[in-house]
């Protein structure tokens, strides 16, 4: 057995080019960083609306998932440094199609975030400041302008741009000294509230839970607890350029959730006392009412004027710029590095691999701002974004309990730095985990980030396939031009995307047809391409098809359950619940027997462990 020695100051395999320059806790901040952005500022009032004064346990409840869901991720990132390692991981373990899907996923969830940041910066500013027409209420929904509050959002992500341009040595400094700000004023925040807490809101009519047991689950990700939580996802995005990744990576991921989730109980706590329903113009005990309250566009700017610390309102104020910008920069940075990864792992052209001078892949840089400015259009509310993005990056936490049991199985040679205890225990348990936040998104939530992300297939079979020389060129792409018409015309008889309304729109078709459209359609399309393929695309194509069999069960259930948009659920809790834990072990089960030994784990190995002695095995 190998030796095992940290990495040298160069990430592996990317040239020299990206240098190991983040200690522990300039990385730990980065996660921290993250997750005190909009988070803090909307979900207290959001989750609450769904859950009561109940929602302390969907905190709980929330970062207790997370932290599973990421466990398995720490013995990978510490095996395999890699800057975009989420987007290169799944490869590893089973092959192009599975890692292309997942990291597509990954980068839809997060390029939308420096987009989600801005909106948070300018709602929160545009509702203190009405004469600044930054926003306007669509509906009950407080939204962001045409033209002022648009333009503004656009200008915000260029700034986001220029400081993740010239270096992460650069952008971490600067994160640091503002993630400590950003944890002062939120602890100030709470601490004030307290002062102004009222027992009577915990047992207001409705009592400690008056939307059960559902509403507790449903605000972790409806509410924007999940949203808040995924920060963790940083440490192994910056992952290949930490110094002691070995050391580092595991502290930093457990400690960005940890963190947070104590800033957090504190300010849903001081939220839930200070509440005043009179000047929030809402009855005592309507929590579903909060949202369209007059507190909606600034929950916690309003509860401390309403406790009487008006004067330190003020520097919230000021905080509600800081925090979801200092967010938005580390993001984009993140989104950057998926588009890396994109290009290092020939998902997408090699281009968006270049570094520029300052270690950044400027290219990739430059992608994540226009389409992050683009998603400032068809989903201008923060309120509306939250649930389909965090689904968008929960998908890629399911993969990481899927790749560590393979990867023990196809390179047990290698030593690990880390270990996940248990893993037949734990993994198992961070996929559930991982299925139910997902799940629990809801179906409305589901079809829009679905209709998004298999419209990707296209780019699978005309440029991946392609590139690889698993299929030629002519046949991939008939078969993607042919596959985007069929879906676009589908996904517009369903009558749910771009729709967030919640009801389907007349006219559309029932859902078992437009179910058994998507599925047929998708079906045809994975068979064709196998057919069209080499053996070794074959092989790569059918290491992911559990994955997307998964997402399309996982809608199906959605429609049918408690968090479906039927009045009377056919799967009412907890039948749906149980029927979600037999998928989800159903899943596991297939996942981890679909894994194989990679040629891109053999490159990995080759980059890594170099003076290991022991063969590869197949």
């Amino acid at each position: 057995m190998s030796t095992l020695t940290n990495p040298p100051d160069t990430a592996a395999g990317e040239g020299g080019k990206i240098k190991r320059s983040l200690g522990l806790w300039q990385l730990t901040l980065l996660g921290v960083s993250t997750q005190i952005g909009s988070g803090w500022l909307f979900a207290v009032l959001s989750s609450a609306s769904a859950a009561g004064p109940a929602v302390i346990l969907s905190w709980i409840i929330g970062a207790v998932l997370f932290v599973f869901a990421s466990l398995p991720w720490i013995e990978l990132g510490t095996l395999f440094p890699r800057s975009g390692g989420i987007v290169r991981y799944p490869a590893l373990s089973h092959g192009a199609f599975a890692g292309w899907f997942t990291g597509w996923g990954y980068w839809i969830g997060t390029v939308c975030l420096p987009a989600i940041e801005a909106q948070a910066v300018l709602t929160y500013l545009g509702g203190r400041f009405r004469d600044l027409d930054l926003v306007r209420v669509d509906e009950g929904t407080t939204i962001l302008a045409w033209p002022t509050g648009i333009l503004a959002g656009m200008a915000l992500l260029v700034v986001f741009f220029a400081l993740n341009l010239f270096g992460v040595h650069l952008l971490a400094k600067v994160n640091t000294w503002v993630t400590m700000w950003k944890i002062l004023i939120p602890c100030t925040t709470f601490v004030l509230l307290l002062f102004a807490y009222d027992s009577d809101n915990i047992h207001v009519t409705g009592g400690y839970a008056p939307a059960g047991a559902g509403g507790i689950l449903h605000a972790i990700t409806i509410g924007g607890i999940a949203f808040a939580y995924l920060g963790s996802r940083q440490v192994l995005d910056y992952g290949g350029e930490a110094r002691n990744p070995r050391r580092d990576i595991p502290l930093a991921v457990i400690g960005s959730i940890l963190i947070p989730m104590v800033i957090y109980l504190g300010l849903q706590i001081g939220f839930l006392g200070a509440l005043d329903w009179a000047d929030a113009g809402i009855l005592p005990g309507d929590w579903s009412a909060l949202t369209t309250s007059d507190w909606a566009s600034s929950p916690l700017f309003s509860a401390l004027g309403a406790a009487g610390f008006g004067a330190f309102s003020t520097v919230l104020l000021i905080d509600a710029a800081v925090s979801p910008a200092g967010n938005a920069w580390v993001t984009m940075g993140s989104a950057a590095r998926a588009s890396y990864a994109f290009g290092m792992e020939r998902y997408a052209p090699a281009k968006l691999a270049r570094i520029n001078k300052y270690g950044i892949p400027w290219v990739s840089l430059v992608t994540a701002l226009v389409i992050s400015a683009l998603f400032l259009l068809p989903f201008p509310s923060w309120y509306q974004l939250v649930s389909v993005v965090s689904v968008g990056l929960v998908l890629s936490y399911l993969m990481g309990s899927s790749i560590a049991p393979v990867l023990r199985r196809t390179a047990p040679e290698i030593p690990r730095p880390w270990r996940l205890p248990a893993m037949n225990v734990l993994a198992p348990a961070g996929f559930v985990s991982g299925v139910f936040i997902v799940y629990a998104a809801g179906f409305t939530s589901l079809i829009q980030l679905f209709a998004i992300i298999f419209t990707g297939l296209t780019v699978y079979s005309a440029y991946t396939a392609v590139i690889n020389g698993w299929v030629g060129r002519r046949a991939g792409w008939t078969l993607s031009v042919a596959f985007l018409a069929a879906w676009l015309y589908i996904t517009s008889q369903g009558g749910w995307f771009m729709n967030l309304t919640g009801q389907q729109r007349s006219g559309s078709w029932a859902f078992p047809w437009y179910m058994g459209a998507m599925a047929a359609t998708i079906a045809v399309y994975v068979l064709v391409l196998r057919a069209l393929s080499s053996l070794d695309g074959r092989r790569q194509l059918d290491g992911g098809v559990w994955l997307i069999t998964l997402l399309l069960a996982i809608l199906a259930l959605s429609y049918y359950g408690e968090y479906g948009p039927q009045a009377t659920p056919a799967l009412p809790e907890p039948y749906d619940l149980v029927a979600l834990l037999v998928l989800s072990m159903a899943g596991y089960w297939w996942s981890v027997c679909s894994g194989f030994r990679t040629a891109q784990l053999d490159q990995a190995l080759a980059e890594d462990y170099p003076s290991s002695s022991t063969p590869p095995t197949s």
